[in-house]
């Protein structure tokens, strides 16, 4: 058994708090969402979209993505106990019991699902809980254990948000949005695989059949490279379809240049931290194409 499993708690620590809580919605990941969402409702319009939509519809989003993260929580926490970035999460530290992060997510999955049905429409809002359940349940509980195209398979469901942005401001679906969606979807796979590399001890003591252990470094390595440039190509299907301009394509050639750049290193020059250096870059990547994305839209 592991150190960590071996720490785990057998009862609730009276240390448990709100930050606890706050910690189990996996706050930084879902304003990454949240960005992602917002744009696909300001390029769903010509100008600003209405604020009292856009408030609503983040917070139920929102609410709803944060309920996924929770669920995330509660089915992996006997996962999480055994790595060592994750064995000081609220449950395996024993902070916050099964039952407890349960309600929680049960209550923050139907006043987000409320929200938005009344609020915003029951298109968002049907789509946004399909979106929960799809990263919850199909991709945690069941993909995430079952092929080592986990994360190629469950990235739809954490690519939805500029979607759910769009129809939250139009009530309908676009062709546009879609765009958004597989930029996010071809990106998901390389972030999540440079981490895998990076952790590959620790993935490998929970048995889950992440790339790198099923089919080694190498391969992942190589995926990781041609996934980055079907993503440079994906990024130019929103220029060319006529949603941006030149602004957007010049900005995303440069962002998408620098992560074929490291995953090339990673590839055929890798030093001691060239994998979380492409996870890390991955962030910031997906931050900046989506804010090039507003700034051509408003500034050109």
């Amino acid at each position: 058994m592991s150190k960590y499993a071996q720490s785990l708690p057998t009862v609730v620590s009276h240390r448990s708090n709100w930050r606890d809580y706050y910690y189990l919605t996996k706050p930084k990941v879902i304003l990454l969402l949240l960005l992602t969402a917002l744009v696909g409702m300001c390029l769903a319009v010509e100008g600003f979209p209405p604020l009292f939509k856009v408030t609503f519809a983040s917070l139920g989003i929102g609410l709803l993505a944060a309920s996924g993260a929770v669920f995330n929580h509660c089915i992996d926490h006997n996962i999480d106990c055994k790595m060592a970035r994750t064995h000081k999460r609220p449950i395996p530290q024993g902070n916050v019991t099964i039952y407890q992060a349960v309600t929680f997510a049960i209550s923050l999955s139907l006043s987000g699902f409320i929200v938005l049905w009344y609020l915003i429409n029951p298109l968002t809002a049907v789509l946004t809980f399909i979106s929960m359940l799809g990263y919850a349940v199909l991709y945690t509980l069941w993909l995430k254990r079952a092929t080592p195209q986990n994360v190629v398979i469950g990235g739809i469901a954490g690519a939805a948000p500029p979607l759910l942005g769009w129809t939250a401001i139009t009530g309908q679906f676009d062709g546009n949005a879609l765009l958004l969606v597989m930029i996010i979807f071809t990106w998901t796979p390389p972030h999540f695989w440079a981490l895998a590399i990076d952790r590959y001890q620790d993935y490998k003591k929970t048995g889950l059949p992440m790339l790198p252990i099923t089919h080694g470094i190498e391969l992942t390595k190589t995926m990781i490279l041609l996934y980055t440039l079907l993503l440079t190509l994906v990024c130019l299907l929103p220029f060319l379809t006529g949603l941006c301009g030149h602004l957007y394509l010049v900005g995303s050639l440069v962002v998408n240049s620098r992560f074929v750049i490291l995953a090339w290193q990673l590839k055929f020059s890798p030093q001691k931290r060239s994998a979380i250096s492409v996870f890390k870059f991955s962030i910031y990547h997906l931050m900046l194409l989506f804010f090039i994305l507003l700034a051509d839209h408003y500034l050109v």
